[in-house]
């Protein structure tokens, strides 16, 4: 059974993922499932392991070799049910298990979810049930968001709301190429990209510095 578990997260194990890491990966998924009959932890309409596996877990975890391992702190803005927060917390275990990972996140009850996996699971985060649009002068090390906000928006966030950061790693979709040559027109950023391992027309965006054109 461990074997077939370890074959299914394949397309990550470049990433050095342990056998226990997908093992609790696995056990994510299982809550995942749970309680997604309560409350909207992701669309109803994905609900078989596979597909969550492949569309959130290995897609969140995928962003791994982009957080920079030289800070202690890193944070996932507006996580929703986790992605690509609790993923990373439970990779960070075996990597660097000191580092934690705040999630922020506004809805009550999905911070109550992300709480009882953090728990179970023993993972070094800190739930944060407060809007991250409200919350001025944060300092962290890496910055990671999934279908949060549309990038101009992100990074209209980051240069208001923080104060120190390392790096911003971001999802793009299948409009991500049109939406970042857009950005560009009024943005300069210092970025390098990767092919995602789970969808042909996605990329990873890894952003090391931003700054807002003058008009």
């Amino acid at each position: 059974m461990d074997n077939q578990i370890l074959n299914s997260y394949s397309k990550i194990t470049s990433l050095n993922v342990s056998r226990e890491t997908c093992n609790e990966l696995e056990s994510l998924i299982s809550m995942i499932q749970k309680k997604n009959k309560e409350i909207n932890i992701m669309s109803r309409g994905i609900f078989e392991k596979e597909e969550i596996r492949e569309k959130h877990i290995i897609d969140s975890a995928q962003i791994i070799d982009f957080v920079d391992l030289n800070s202690n702190t890193t944070c996932d803005l507006g996580t929703g049910g986790g992605m690509p927060g609790l993923i990373v917390a439970i990779v960070m275990k075996k990597i660097k298990n000191d580092m934690k990972i705040s999630l922020y996140e506004k809805s009550y009850h999905k911070c109550v979810f992300l709480r009882e996996v953090s728990e179970k699971l023993k993972l070094n985060t800190d739930v944060i049930q407060k809007d991250i649009l409200t919350i001025k002068n944060i300092e962290t090390g890496t910055i990671m968001s999934r279908a949060f906000k549309p990038l101009p928006e992100i990074l209209e966030l980051v240069n208001r709301n923080f104060r120190k950061y390392k790096n911003l790693i971001l999802f793009m979709g299948r409009t991500g190429r049109k939406t970042l040559n857009d950005t560009l027109k009024g943005w300069h950023l210092d970025y390098e990209e990767k092919k995602s391992l789970t969808n042909n027309d996605s990329f990873i965006l890894n952003i090391k510095k931003i700054k807002k054109k003058v008009s």
